[in-house]
């Protein structure tokens, strides 16, 4: 198997890793109270289930980036939210719906046109010590942000946890690739200690951040972290490490393409995936009153030889 197959299949795996620890996350976020401090919710068992997933689908994410470059690597993470279409589904005890299905097929399609434009090669370069810091200060501004107080805070976390979830891949692979060169340079150096503890807070920060998303809803959020990853990742690769899309500017066209159903589709998805969470989270009892005041004819128990109807309003007072 050559390089580029293997890190697509490492890439699927971990995808279905990512989805069961997303859905987890979330059920596990809609029993939890909105004050619920971090120290209480490390001392719950579903927290470390969906930690182990999360842990699984990293390592077998780091694995793929060491045989294949960001552009093709990335881009497959939106198969995250494929997989946890069906596994959220099964969990709530529902079928997959008709757009669901159809935002499935949109993002596969996507998803094949990237993985015929992305470059094929395994990656060699790596980021410099002062790049490394110049891409940890920019995602540290951008967390801070979209972490401030306003409108659409699960969206906004989501969106800081795709982008440091998406540093995070890009300083692994520089990590990747230097402790697998045999060029007979350092082992350990303050470049690769400082891209260890970056990696070690991005990606400590991404799975905090996704937690407080995941409040609102699996479907949205998870949808956003799935779309800002990529585009996190593949921007470095692009601008800092050389990357290249391959195929000239046919193969620029074909990307753009499956792009945009990729980004269509994910859009599907997570409509779908926040109808059904409203439809979840609907309360079971009496039907609401009708804010119309309802009339009822009742007999009167005065004795007459023909009852007289009396009109009146739901609230039991007369209608005259």
């Amino acid at each position: 198997m050559n390089a580029t197959l293997l890190a697509v299949a490492l890439s699927l795996v971990s995808a279905g890793a990512y989805a069961a620890a997303a859905v987890a996350q979330s059920r596990l976020a809609g029993r939890t109270e909105p004050g619920t401090g971090v120290l209480r919710m490390l001392g719950r068992g579903a927290w470390w289930s969906a930690v182990g997933l999360n842990a699984a689908g990293a390592l077998l994410h780091v694995a793929a980036l060491n045989y294949g470059p960001l552009t093709l690597v990335q881009p497959l993470g939106a198969l995250t939210l494929v997989v946890a279409v069906p596994l959220g589904a099964r969990a709530a005890g529902r079928r997959v719906g008709r757009t669901e299905w159809r935002g499935t097929a949109l993002t596969l399609l996507g998803l094949g046109a990237l993985l015929l434009t992305a470059g094929g090669s395994a990656p060699h370069e790596t980021l410099t010590l002062p790049e490394a810091l110049g891409v940890g200060a920019a995602t540290m501004a951008a967390v801070a942000g979209l972490s401030r107080p306003g409108a659409r805070p699960g969206l906004r976390h989501a969106a800081a946890s795709g982008i440091t979830s998406g540093v995070a891949s890009a300083l692994t692979q520089t990590l990747t690739v230097a402790v697998t060169d045999h060029s007979g340079g350092p082992l350990f150096s303050w470049r690769l200690l400082t891209v260890a503890l970056l990696v070690s807070a991005f990606a400590m920060g991404g799975l905090l951040l996704s937690q407080t998303a995941y409040r609102g809803g699996l479907g949205a959020p998870l949808a956003v972290v799935t779309l800002a990853n990529p585009v996190a990742a593949a921007a470095i690769g692009l601008a800092l490490l050389g990357e290249r899309l391959q195929g000239g500017p046919v193969s620029l066209v074909l990307a753009l393409l499956g792009t945009t159903a990729a980004v269509r589709g994910v859009i599907l998805l997570s409509r779908a995936q926040a109808r059904n969470a409203d439809r979840d989270e609907v309360p079971e009892g009496p039907a609401p009153v009708d804010p119309v005041p309802s009339r009822v004819v009742i007999g009167s128990p005065r004795p007459a030889a023909v009852p007289e109807p009396v009109a009146v309003r739901a609230g039991g007072a007369p209608h005259p």
